[in-house]
Formats: C-alpha cells, sequence, structure tokens
C-alpha cells in the first residue's frame, strides 16, 4: 500500500466511516499516518488509596462499599459509589451514567483510572475508566495508548485500528533527512519515528520519535521562511511613501503622547516605506502596548500619498471595532479619506458597492477579514497590508495580496510574546520591532492565583463588578465532558453559572466548535453589554476588543502554558477601570503554584514568555497544553525550543554545503503554513 491510496481501501472502512475522516480532512493513507495522536493515557501500576494524590490521573483497586447512589438534575444526573482498600477509602463520581447502579448491583472489586481532584476537602475519583473485573486492566497495564482528536461518529478504537492497519500494510518512506544531519543531531529514522509517535512501547520510545518528527517539521519550516526571504530581499519597492506632514501634525494633535518605544518603531516603518526594497516587518508588542495606533499611521501615510492599505483582522467584531475607530480618528481630525468595510457576512448587494469603490480607488483605507483576498475583490494601488495577530495569517493569503497588484508592503502586528531568541528563527522573512512599553494612563491587572474553594467568592465578587456597570469573561479548556479529561467545559458551565447568577445577569457561551456568524454574534451581543459574563474556550484568544470587561477567571488554569495565560487575561484591562485576572486551579501540587505565580507577580508578557520556556520541559508532555502560537502538526515552540534551534543550525548547514537545498522546498502549504 502507498501513501496516496485511499482511506476506503483500508478494511473495514466503508462510505460512511470514510466520510466521518474526510471531516478530520483524512482522504488518503498518508494523511491518516499524519494525523498524530493529540496525546497518550500512560496505564501505570494501580497505587493505595491512601496514597492517592491530587491533580493527578491515576489507578486504583478496590471493593465497592455500600449503595451505588444517581443524584443531581436531568441535565446532569451524577451516579456516586465508594471504594475501599486496606489503606482508605475513596469516593468516586461519573456524569450522565446512571446505568452504572446497575453495573455495580453485584459489588466486588473493581478497578478504576481517573483524575483525583479535592471536593469540599475529600479527595475524589471523577468520571474514572471502569475495568470490572479489576483482572481486565491488566491488558492494558504499562502501555502508552493514543488519544486522538475526534468527530461525532468516529470513536478512538476505530482511528487506533485504521491507523494500525495502514502502518502494517505501508511500504517503508524513504529517508528523508540526510544521513549526516540524523547522526549529528542523535534523530530516530522516519518509518521508526512514524510507529513510535502513533504506539510507542514505552516513554523513551515516544520522545525519541517525536523530537525525530518535530525536528523534521521546525526544518521543513525555516527552509521555507529562508526562501521567502530571499524573495523579498529582492523584491524593489514599487510604492515608496516619503514622510508626510500631515501625519506628524496628527501625531502632535492626538489625545495622548506616544511612548518612546512606539516613537521609534514608527521611525522603522517610515524608513522602510521609503527605502529601494519592500518592507516586510513584524511589530510584536504587549497586549494593550499600542501597536494599532503606530498601524494606523502607517495606513494613513499611504492614503495621502494617494495609495490603498488594507488591514486584516482575525475576526469580523475585530474588524468593525477597528472601521469604527479608524472612522472616528478621521472624522475628528478633518483628514480627507475615506475608509472602507468589507467582511464575509455583508449582503451581495452591499460587497458590490464596496468593491467598486476599492477598484476605482475612492476608498484608501480598507478594513476587513479574509474577504480581502477573495477574488472579486481588485484594489487600485494596494501599496500596504496590515495583518493584525500573525499566526492567524499564511503565506499563500500574502501572495493571494500581491497578485491583486504589484508587491505590498506588509507590516504584522502581534500580542503573542516570544523570546527574541526564538522571535529570529520563527519570523526569519520579517524585520522585528518590539513595542515594550505600555501607555502611562494604563492600570496594571490585578492577578490572584486560588484553588476551586475559593469560586463562590468569586462569583460574588464577579455580580459586585457586574452591579457596577462591567462584564467579565470566564476560560474554560474544554467544550464538553470528556472520559479522558474531565476539566471545567463551557456547556454544562454556562447552564450552572446562569442558574447561580440568576435571571438579572445574562450569561453567554462561546467555543470554536460554533460556526463563525453564530461567534460573530455572541462578541457582538457582549460587546453591547447584552451580555455580562462570557464562557468561553480559548476561542477569545483574539477577536474582541472590550473595554468595558474587567475581571477574567481561567478556570484549570494549570493546563495552559504560561504565554497563553497571559494573553487570555489581555482581553481584561483594555478600559480606564480596574481590572482583575483570577488563576483558579485544582491542583495543589509546589510545581503548578511555582508556574502560576509567575502570572500572579508579573504582567510582563516578554518575561513570562522567557519563564515559560524556562520551566517547560518534557513531561510537560504529557500535561500543560501546547502554546497554540503556531499549527505545527506536533512542534510547540516553548516546549522544544531547543529542537527549533538544532533545526535552525541544521537548516544553516544544509544551505551552506548546498544551496539547491532551498529549491527543493515548496512554497510552505502544510500545517505551519501560518507564517505571514
Amino acid at each position: 500500500m502507498i501513501e496516496k491510496s485511499s482511506i476506503s481501501e483500508l478494511k473495514g472502512i466503508g462510505e460512511k466511516t470514510s466520510r466521518l475522516f474526510g471531516k478530520l480532512g483524512i482522504t488518503t493513507v498518508g494523511d491518516l499516518i499524519r494525523y498524530y495522536p493529540r496525546g497518550y493515557d500512560v496505564y501505570e501500576d494501580p497505587v493505595p488509596i491512601g496514597s492517592l494524590e491530587e491533580g493527578k490521573v491515576q489507578t486504583v483497586t478496590g471493593v465497592i462499599y455500600g449503595r451505588v447512589q444517581v443524584s443531581g438534575s436531568r441535565k446532569l444526573q451524577v451516579t456516586s459509589m465508594t471504594v475501599k482498600d486496606l489503606t482508605g477509602t475513596l469516593k468516586v463520581i461519573w456524569f450522565r451514567m446512571p446505568f452504572l447502579r446497575n453495573t455495580f448491583a453485584g459489588g466486588g472489586q473493581v478497578t478504576l483510572r481517573g483524575r483525583v481532584v479535592s471536593r469540599r476537602q475529600v479527595l475524589t475519583m471523577e468520571h474514572p475508566e471502569i475495568f470490572y473485573p479489576s483482572e481486565k486492566y491488566e491488558e492494558k497495564k504499562d502501555s502508552l495508548q493514543p488519544v486522538y482528536a475526534l468527530t461525532a461518529g468516529l470513536s478512538n478504537h476505530t482511528v487506533g485500528k485504521a491507523v494500525q492497519q495502514a502502518l502494517g500494510e505501508l511500504r517503508l518512506s524513504k529517508e528523508t533527512l540526510p544521513e549526516e544531519i540524523r547522526l549529528k543531531y542523535g534523530l530516530a529514522e522516519y518509518n521508526f519515528a512514524l510507529r513510535g509517535i502513533h504506539f510507542p512501547e514505552d516513554k523513551q520510545v515516544f520522545y525519541q520519535a517525536r523530537e525525530r518528527l518535530v525536528f523534521e517539521e521546525f526544518l521543513e519550516f525555516i527552509l521555507a521562511l529562508r526562501k521567502l526571504r530571499d524573495k523579498n530581499e529582492r523584491a524593489v519597492n514599487e510604492y515608496v511613501i516619503p514622510e508626510n506632514p500631515q501625519v506628524e501634525e496628527l501625531i502632535r494633535r492626538l489625545p495622548f503622547e506616544l511612548t518612546g518605544a512606539q516613537k521609534k518603531v514608527w521611525q522603522e516603518i517610515s524608513a522602510d516605506m521609503a527605502s529601494d526594497t519592500v518592507m516586510s516587518r513584524l511589530v510584536q508588542g504587549d497586549v494593550g502596548s499600542g501597536k494599532t495606533i503606530v498601524a494606523v499611521l502607517a495606513l494613513l501615510s499611504v492614503a495621502l500619498e494617494g495609495m490603498q492599505g488594507a488591514i486584516m483582522a482575525p475576526t469580523e467584531v475585530l474588524a468593525r471595532q477597528h472601521f469604527a475607530n479608524i472612522t472616528k480618528l478621521l472624522a475628528e481630525h478633518q483628514i480627507p479619506v475615506k475608509a472602507e468595510l468589507l467582511t464575509g457576512s455583508m449582503t451581495a448587494k452591499e460587497k458590490r458597492r464596496a468593491y467598486d469603490r476599492i477598484e476605482c480607488g475612492y476608498a484608501k483605507i480598507i478594513v476587513g477579514t479574509h474577504a480581502l483576498i477573495q477574488g472579486a475583490v481588485n484594489y487600485d494601488q494596494l501599496a500596504l497590508v496590515v495583518t493584525d495577530e500573525q499566526h492567524r495569517f499564511g503565506v499563500r493569503q500574502r501572495e493571494a495580496f500581491a497578485k491583486k497588484g504589484g508587491v505590498p508592503h506588509v507590516l504584522v502586528m502581534s500580542a503573542t510574546p516570544i523570546p527574541r531568541t526564538l522571535a529570529i528563527i520563527l519570523y526569519g522573512d520579517l524585520d522585528i520591532s518590539v513595542i515594550d512599553e505600555l501607555p502611562a494612563n494604563r492600570l496594571p491587572i490585578k492577578n490572584c492565583v486560588v484553588d476551586t474553594g475559593y469560586r463562590a467568592t468569586a462569583y460574588h465578587f464577579m455580580k459586585k463588578q457586574i452591579s457596577e456597570g462591567r462584564q467579565c469573561y470566564i476560560i474554560c479548556p474544554m467544550v464538553e465532558e470528556s472520559e479522558h479529561l474531565e476539566v471545567e467545559n463551557v456547556l454544562d458551565y454556562s447552564a450552572m453559572l446562569q442558574e447561580e447568577m440568576g435571571s438579572g445577569i445574562v450569561v453567554g457561551c462561546l467555543h470554536g466548535k460554533m460556526k463563525q456568524a453564530e461567534k460573530d454574534e455572541i462578541m457582538e451581543q457582549f460587546a453591547r453589554n447584552e451580555i455580562q459574563i462570557l464562557v468561553s474556550t480559548t476561542v477569545i484568544e483574539v477577536g474582541i476588543d472590550v473595554a468595558n470587561a474587567t475581571v477574567m477567571m481561567i478556570e484549570n488554569a494549570e493546563r495552559f502554558g504560561l504565554a497563553q495565560l497571559h494573553q487570555l487575561r489581555g482581553r481584561v484591562g483594555r478600559g480606564k477601570h480596574q481590572s482583575y485576572c483570577i488563576f483558579m486551579t485544582g491542583l495543589k501540587a509546589k510545581e503548578t503554584k511555582e508556574r502560576l505565580d509567575i502570572l500572579n507577580k508579573s504582567n510582563d508578557g516578554f518575561k513570562i514568555a522567557s519563564e515559560d520556556l524556562r520551566l517547560r520541559g518534557p513531561g510537560d508532555l504529557f500535561g500543560i497544553r501546547q502554546s497554540g502560537l503556531m499549527d505545527f502538526r506536533l512542534g510547540d515552540v516553548y516546549q522544544d525550543a531547543k529542537i527549533l534551534q538544532k533545526a535552525n543550525e541544521a537548516a544553516d548547514l544544509l544551505i551552506q554545503e548546498n544551496s539547491e537545498w532551498l529549491q527543493k522546498i515548496p512554497e510552505y502549504e502544510s500545517t505551519a503554513s501560518v507564517i505571514i
């Protein structure tokens, strides 16, 4: 069997199952073997009940003691029972599984595996996996079982079985890395790595397999960037933008003074746009550092020269906010420049009118989403493209802009804090500017790290803030209950919270499985204060700017990387009111407290990113969520920083020895085609 074979050629995969795999982007055997597990269940020896540790997934074997009880509402039935061994007693609960009362009616010995939490000072195992009778656990003991991201109707067992069959029947793939590179960095052979990432015999095999595949992913990415930079360095500036006295006058008339960092970055951008070659610049700045005003100055400079500038936002809500702010600025300062909004949800008639105003050159500043690069829109003289949140925008999108005219200047804005050593590698095709000062009028966010016993106090605090006219966010790591990972989830949480808060407070719910139109509507309602508390997954990380929101509470904070927690915290503290961030954790482990205390003591994103880098280790692969910074299949730029640096070194060696290596690399289109 070859990698290009259809997935339907595998035994047991009929038309219906094939369609389900298609929803995950898997149509060929090659797609399937590169659909890596999102995690692993490690089945270790059972421990005595008296030795259980809060916050860990552990296994116990004990005797069912007393009656099995079912309680709670129809929406969320809770089944509970008690298990005993010679060292202690453990309370066990399951959600939405009332039938277990009959399953355990005969009593006897049972083995359970699940996360141990503290509920009202009592250690409790939540929603564990059941091995009844206990002997069934022996089949899984000491193994690492792959856990795949799924879609409704497709089980983990089905995916695992299909991968196993594909790997068994697949012809050996040709080694892609030069032997000297593989030997220099001690990397596993490709076919070994492929099998080892799906079905590792032990942790050591897993680490070897993962390191090899991450290295290759980073190497491809870096070589693609070098190729892109090579091309950019030769691009002649078709749109020379000289300094404009009207822009300088606007800077003097702004109701606030630009910080020293903003002034420095503005000078770098001005110099780039007036130079002989096209600008490709990244502006990194912490949340609230004032990146947007610098971008607006660049757009205005272009517009006043009779050319066009476009700014692309990651969501429609943010695009509309940018448009409203730019329009207001132009009107207040009587600047004769027309701005245009272009988003996917506009009617066909609205879009046609916008297209006409853009094509004839009447609109000089165009604000929008990905609608800015769709086929029907043509620009008059597109001299500048600004993108908000770089990792949501890819190489191909950039080229789509270039095809609509000449080669525009590119300015990328990112609030994602990255240590400079990594930024130089990751943004290899961009010059880097950093805004490392906050405006003087910003109040620092007040932080606290608390355990779940503080929840009632937190709710009371939120009610008080809402009574003063403010709004709140609550972040949960998951959308629904999962048999593998019991953490707070938005669907049950928002229903529970609405009951807790009463009818006078509106609780909204937002998650990644919603359609974009639904997400935008919820975010618009929150922006208008029609929703007072928004319960969300990390989709809120970019895409909304509500100055009235003053409280951010993050449930299960231990499950996120520090840089991502800092990004989430940045959703508050955007207005004149004092803002607060509550990091809530169910764990009392010393390491968890040490990590979260870094956020407690600092609001400096770059310092936090460096600490995140220092504290990350291989053990986190089974715990803390990936950074989400870039969509690599396996790699995580914080966790795998050392591998990234080795891959960068290897790219240097390959190019020095054979410059044709760059020509072999395709324009980057794989999972990490997220760099501009």
